[in-house]
């Protein structure tokens, strides 16, 4: 399981969100832990279709759109991409000799500008490209991006993004494909808020079992982060979520009919508890 990239032995995990429309809130619905010398796609088209699968008749005249990025550019995933009705992609495509030679002529405009500007320029544009496994030609998004430093020379860094969308390569690559960042976060809430890099166990399967453990873990916290609309828990990680909410001192007092918390007095978050715990059926004392 060694992996060349990060020169050691590891594992790969994948993760997959769903977000619905203007939502915040991104929701963990799969975590595969995979050999640290698995190629990047391995497993995303079983885990596309078994999700889709699920999405579909639970959302019936919804629109589909999926993010990817560039590990996952292979000729097998954009064929299945490709197959499923009403399903929109953005996945980004690593750069090679053809695409920096069809973006050539916009990568020179921005260049200028930035020259002009002495700011970092970017532009937007497109092309028609196709690999030599693809079966025809598919949309290529192009950010023609030039990055200007202080006392520095400018330096050049085209992006490309391979899409069946519509809209225009600008509103492609910034308003959906750019969101796609978001979901570091929440894969540095896993890591830094559960551990769930935690996989020290002698096999693999009892490895993936602690994984799945921190990803219901985590979709636990993200329940109670729901709970937390209104108050200053609202867009709170994981982490601050446990300082917050779960690691506090309190009396606790267990009867037959109830078990009662008492909280500290100068709790400074005591409002916000008490209203998360009436979300979530508790009831006031």
């Amino acid at each position: 399981m060694f992996n060349g990239y990060y020169d050691s032995w590891c594992y790969l995990p994948m993760m997959g969100f769903v977000s619905f429309d203007r939502e915040l809130e991104q929701y963990l619905v799969a975590s595969v832990l995979r050999p640290g010398n698995a190629p990047d796609k391995k497993g995303a088209v079983a885990i596309l279709d078994r999700l889709l699968a699920r999405l579909r008749p639970a959302f019936k005249d919804s629109r589909f759109r999926v993010r990817l990025d560039a590990g996952f550019a292979a000729p097998d995933v954009f064929d299945f991409l490709d197959e499923e009705p009403k399903l929109e992609y953005a996945v980004a495509m690593p750069k090679n000799k053809v695409l920096l030679r069809l973006s050539k002529g916009l990568m020179q405009k921005a260049r200028k500008l930035a020259k002009k500007t002495g700011e970092s320029a970017r532009l937007y544009g497109e092309v028609q490209y196709q690999a030599g496994r693809w079966k025809s030609p598919r949309r290529v998004i192009v950010k023609a991006e030039v990055l200007a430093y202080p006392d520095r020379e400018l330096k050049d860094n085209p992006r490309f993004v391979v899409t069946n969308m519509r809209q225009s390569p600008k509103w492609v690559y910034k308003r959906f494909y750019c969101a796609r960042g978001d979901i570091e976060t929440r894969i540095k809430e896993l890591h830094y808020g559960l551990e769930i890099d935690r996989t020290s166990c002698s096999t693999f399967l009892a490895n993936q079992f602690r994984v799945l453990l921190t990803a219901s873990a985590y979709v636990l916290m993200q329940e109670l982060r729901l709970k937390a609309r209104w108050t200053s828990c609202a867009r709170a990680q994981v982490q601050t979520l446990r300082e917050r909410l779960l690691k506090i001192g309190a009396r606790v007092v267990v009867t037959v009919r109830r078990i009662v918390l008492h909280l500290p007095s100068s709790y400074p978050f005591l409002k916000d508890w008490a209203r998360i715990a009436s979300a979530v059926g508790a009831r006031a004392g």
